[in-house]
C-alpha cells in the first residue's frame, strides 16, 4: 500500500495511536520501535482492543489474508510521511522553532501572543522529536489559522529530518549552546545541526526571525546570506528592541518597534535570559498583525507551569524552579540571573548536567567556579558528575539523599534556585521545601 493510499485510510480513521494500551475504537496503530520495546509485538493486541488497522514493519508479525495488518518498510518513516501529507492539506503559516535553550518557553510565549488573534496549533509539552512532531502535525484541523512547531535535536541531522516533514513557512533559532555534546560531537556540531533549520528556510525563500543580539545566530544567518529577515534584540539596530528594567525576581522589561514609543511589561517569568524569549514572541506577534496592547496582555498574563523559570512560594521558602533540563549554557544563565536577583538568604540546589561526553568533568567544574564567583555559599550539588568536582560545597549522590537532608535541616527563609537535568529528578523537591 503506497503512502497516498495510507493517507486516504487515515482520513477515514483520523486517530493514530502509538501506544497499545490506548486504542480508541476505529483508530490506526503505528508499531514503533525503541531500544527497549517493539510495537510490532503488540499490533494484534491493538486490533483486538479497538484499532481498525495496525501498521507494522516486521514481516513475522504479518498474517496471510489479514488486511488489517499493513506491512511497510519502516513504520516510523510511514508515520512521518502521513503527517507530512496531512500538513500539506493546510495552507497556513507554520512557524518552526529550534534552539539549545528557550525553545519551549519561546513556543509557549509565541502561541500566547498569536492566540490573542488566531486559532493556534502549537506543540504540547515537549513533543518535539521524531514521534512528537508528527503527532503534533496530525492535530491540525480546519479551525487552525497558524501553527507553532517546536523541533528538538540530540544528534547531527535531526533538524534536517524534521523540517522535511514540518515544512515551515518561517522560523527561528532561539540560541546555540553546549548541550547534547555526546550526540553532536562539539559546539560546532551543535551550530551545524541547529543551522539545518536556517538551511531549509534559505533554500525555500522563507522568512527568518533573527535575534541579532546573539553573535552566533547573526554569524550563522550571515553565512547563508538571508534576504528576508525580521530582527530583534537588545540593541538599537533592530526592528524590535527590548531592555530590562528590573528582575527582582520577575522579569520587568520594556520594548518598542523602530520609531515607536516604549511599552512596559511585567512578566511572571524569572530570569533576565527570558528577555530574548519575550522579544521573539513580540517580533512574531507584530509580523502577524497582533496589536501591541494584545501582545503586552499576552506576555503579562502568561504563567509558566512546566518547571521552567517558575517562582514558587511555599510556607517556608521562595523557589526559583528550572528543573526540567540543564546544560552548560542554561546553567550559566540561571546562576548569573540568580546572582543579579536583589534578594537575601540565597541557596542553590543544582543537579548534574547530562550528555556532555568528554567535557563532562570540565563543564561541571566551571559551574562550581561560577557559583563561587557569584558569591553563593549555601550550595547543594547533586549527582555523580558534581561529586567529582573540587569544591567544599555539600554533595549528594542523588535526590533521595537531598530529601533526607531537607527533612533533617528544614531550610527556611531562603530564596532557593533548583536546576538540573530532568534525570536528576530535582522536580521532586519543591513540595518538600
Amino acid at each position: 500500500m503506497n503512502i497516498q493510499k495510507l493517507y486516504k485510510l487515515y482520513k477515514q480513521h483520523p486517530v493514530i495511536t502509538t501506544d497499545s494500551r490506548e486504542c480508541p475504537q476505529g483508530s490506526i496503530f503505528i508499531a514503533l520501535k525503541g531500544a527497549s520495546f517493539n510495537g510490532n509485538k503488540f499490533a494484534k493486541m491493538a486490533l483486538e482492543k479497538g484499532c481498525s488497522y495496525a501498521i507494522i514493519d516486521e514481516k513475522e508479525y504479518a498474517e496471510e489474508g489479514n488486511d488489517r495488518l499493513i506491512l511497510v518498510k519502516d513504520a516510523l518513516v510511514t508515520f512521518k510521511k502521513i503527517a507530512r501529507l496531512h500538513r500539506r492539506e493546510f495552507h497556513i503559516p507554520v512557524i518552526g522553532i529550534t534552539g539549545t535553550n528557550g525553545k519551549t518557553t519561546s513556543k509557549e510565549l509565541i502561541s500566547a501572543v498569536l492566540s490573542e488573534k488566531y486559532n493556534v496549533l502549537h506543540t504540547e509539552g515537549n513533543f518535539n522529536n521524531d514521534v512528537g512532531v508528527p503527532k503534533t502535525l496530525l492535530r491540525l484541523d480546519g479551525e487552525h489559522e497558524i501553527a507553532v512547531i517546536e523541533m528538538g535535536a540530540s544528534h547531527q541531522g535531526d533538524i534536517k529530518k524534521l523540517v522535511e516533514y514540518v515544512e515551515p513557512t518561517c522560523g527561528l533559532i532561539t540560541n546555540v549552546g553546549r548541550a547534547h555534546l555526546e550526540g553532536f560531537g562539539s559546539f560546532e556540531g551543535v551550530k551545524l545541526t541547529k543551522g539545518e533549520l536556517y538551511d531549509y528556510l534559505k533554500a525555500n525563500d522563507c522568512l527568518l526571525f533573527l535575534n541579532e543580539s546573539n553573535p552566533d545566530l547573526s554569524e550563522m544567518a550571515a553565512q547563508r546570506n538571508f534576504e528576508r529577515i525580521i530582527s530583534y534584540g537588545q540593541n538599537d539596530m533592530v526592528s524590535v528592541q527590548g531592555e530590562i528594567i528590573d528582575c527582582a525576581p520577575f522579569l520587568h522589561f520594556r520594548w518598542r518597534e523602530v520609531g515607536s514609543e516604549w511599552k512596559e511589561v511585567m512578566t511572571h517569568l524569572v530570569g533576565a535570559y527570558n528577555l530574548d524569549n519575550m522579544l521573539t514572541a513580540i517580533a512574531l506577534g507584530l509580523h502577524f498583525s497582533v496589536a501591541p496592547q494584545q501582545i503586552c496582555h499576552a506576555l503579562e498574563t502568561y504563567v509558566p507551569s512546566n518547571n521552567r523559570s517558575q517562582l514558587t512560594e511555599t510556607a517556608h521558602n521562595k523557589l526559583v524552579v528550572d528543573a526540567y533540563n540543564a546544560n552548560p549554557s542554561s546553567m550559566a544563565a540561571a546562576i548569573e540571573n540568580f546572582r543579579l536577583m536583589n534578594v537575601e538568604n540565597k541557596m542553590a540546589i543544582l543537579g548534574d548536567m547530562r550528555e556532555l561526553g568528554e567535557v563532562t568533568d570540565v563543564e561541571h567544574q566551571k559551574v562550581v567556579e561560577q557559583l563561587k564567583a557569584a558569591g553563593l555559599t549555601n550550595v547543594w550539588l547533586v549527582g555523580e558528575n558534581f561529586g567529582k568536582t573540587n569544591t567544599d560545597f555539600k554533595k549528594f549522590h542523588d535526590v533521595e539523599e537531598v530529601k533526607a537532608e531537607i527533612a533533617k535541616a528544614q531550610p527556611q527563609g531562603h530564596y532557593i534556585l533548583i536546576k538540573g537535568s530532568n534525570g536528576t529528578k530535582l522536580f521532586e523537591l519543591p513540595t518538600l521545601l
